[in-house]
């Protein structure tokens, strides 16, 4: 008798996916030697856009604290109002999510480019070579209108864990920099290693802070 065994349907995409494209032509030396000073007015931009300028103290006003903040957080996300909408409503206006995927899009190109992925100055409105989406979700049918209330509780496991992989992140970033400056070239893996806590980081923000899914976020780099 055949084998009727049936093979098992594949887990589909996490709604929240990042992929870089690899630099093939290599990198500049000049601009990654200097990227910290190239990096200020695009982080000026992004710090504007991710926080309160009316907030600032005399001792808030630190450029390299303001434009690491800049480049490795999404601040200024519609989250609040998300929340209270999905509770109340079960509705996540499209205008409100277009706004929370633009920001994460244009935050994911200044820290590409702050971790020496690519060479293209950060763009504040095309995708370049950054391909960030995530799926919009019908708040009524996909959305547990409760879920928001406890999700950062829920996503804790994922700071925990996050917090050695960004110190190795920030250790490879370093030997990048020195290999690009010598090579001309990004090493594969640091590149990809890269990418993936970039990714990460992404599907525990879609999960946490931006509601846009209730998946659990997978405890993994690759996608």
């Amino acid at each position: 008798m055949a084998d009727d065994h049936t093979p098992p349907l594949a887990m589909p995409a996490y709604p929240a996916r990042l992929e870089i494209d690899y630099p093939e032509e290599g990198l500049d030396r000049a601009s990654t030697a200097f990227r910290l000073v190239l990096l200020i007015p695009i982080g000026v931009v992004a710090g504007l856009l991710t926080t309160n300028p009316l907030d600032w103290t005399e001792e808030d006003v630190n450029v390299g604290l303001e434009i690491w903040s800049a480049s490795l957080t999404a601040g200024g996300l519609l989250f609040l109002p998300t929340l209270l909408m999905i509770v109340f409503r079960q509705k996540y206006p499209r205008w409100w999510f277009d706004w929370n995927l633009e920001l994460m899009r244009f935050s994911t190109r200044v820290s590409a480019y702050f971790l020496l992925l690519r060479d293209e100055y950060p763009s504040t409105d095309e995708q370049q070579a950054v391909h960030l989406d995530i799926d919009y979700p019908d708040a009524s049918r996909d959305l547990n209108r409760w879920l928001p209330l406890v999700k950062w509780l829920l996503a804790f496991p994922h700071y925990v864990a996050l917090i050695p992989v960004a110190l190795m992140g920030l250790v490879l970033l370093v030997v990048a920099w020195f290999a690009i400056l010598f090579t001309g070239r990004y090493p594969r893996e640091i590149f990809d290693f890269e990418v993936g806590l970039l990714r990460w980081g992404l599907r525990v923000q879609a999960y946490m802070a931006l509601l846009a899914t209730d998946r659990y976020p997978p405890f993994r780099l690759l996608s």
